[in-house]
This record gives C-alpha cells, structure tokens and sequence, in this order.
C-alpha cells in the first residue's frame, strides 16, 4: 500500500464518521434530549437565584 491510496482510506473513514456524527446530531430521538440540555444554563441559573434570595 502506498501513502496515496493510505490517505485516500483514511479520507473517506473520517468522510463517513463526519457523516455519522451529523445524522446522530440531527435524529429525532435524540431531539428531546438535546433541547432539556441546551435549558441547563437557565435553570442552574434559577436555581441560584432562589438560594440567594432565601
């Protein structure tokens, strides 16, 4: 083997894990999770809030 068909094998196993990554970000199943993760930030925040004010 040589290093033009190595590079060119290694080209399209990270071509198909890049695309792997994006199918499993954008699944819908996954869609649930993802929003009650990007609402962290507001409720860890509330949180705070309530214990400064007691």
């Amino acid at each position: 083997m040589d290093a033009g068909l190595i590079g060119s094998v290694v080209t399209v196993l990270f071509f198909l894990l890049f695309i792997g990554i994006v199918w499993w970000a954008y699944h819908r199943e996954n869609k649930a999770r993802f929003d009650e993760a990007a609402r962290l930030p507001f409720e860890e925040e509330a949180n705070d809030a309530d214990e400064r004010r007691t």
